[in-house]
């Protein structure tokens, strides 16, 4: 898959094996040693190493290979953060969400900060699934129209895309 004309040769096992646990670990929540598990009850002896190798390896091109057949999103979205523990860091996490309830996007990072507003509209606008929004409900975190007329300047959102952040008096940068 990294490469375009082998992307499994000097593998032990077979390409249908090593993208059945690599789609198995990233779909459902099993950790490296329940895969092994399930490939042991398969007659399979697949270390939980190996398993982790092949999902660091495989993983990014399957995700760049499936973005583009994911389905259309709605036009309209709604943003929030929440502060949540990551490995035992507290982080902020920027996440979209469509009127059908469908995750567009999510960023984490340590600030609540109009950058990091920034990078996660440019994030959500960027992907290749997302149409463009009519409209973006925020909640009110300052940063949103700050972010916003950064990113208007640089063509993204566009124009006519209105949030009723726009509404929060604007504090100096």
């Amino acid at each position: 898959m990294t490469t375009t004309q082998a992307p499994f040769k000097w593998r032990h096992f077979e390409a249908e094996i090593i993208l059945l646990c690599v789609r198995w670990y990233l779909r459902y929540a099993l950790s490296y040693r329940d895969m092994e598990e399930i490939m042991q009850e398969r007659g399979l002896h697949v270390d939980h190493t190996t398993i982790y190798r092949w999902v660091q390896h495989y993983a990014p091109e399957l995700e760049k290979r499936c973005r583009p057949h994911l389905k259309g999103t709605t036009d309209s979205w709604r943003v929030d953060e929440t502060y949540v523990k990551v490995k035992g860091v507290w982080m902020y996490l920027y996440r979209a969400v469509d009127s059908q309830g469908n995750t567009l996007e999510f960023l984490l990072s340590a600030t609540r900060d109009a950058q990091a507003a920034k990078r996660f509209f440019a994030k959500a606008l960027g992907a290749s699934h997302a149409v463009t929004p009519r409209v973006i409900t925020v909640d009110k975190n300052a940063a949103y129209p700050k972010a916003r007329k950064r990113a208007q300047g640089r063509r993204k959102p566009p124009p006519g895309v209105r949030t009723p952040a726009e509404q929060i008096p604007q504090q100096p940068d």
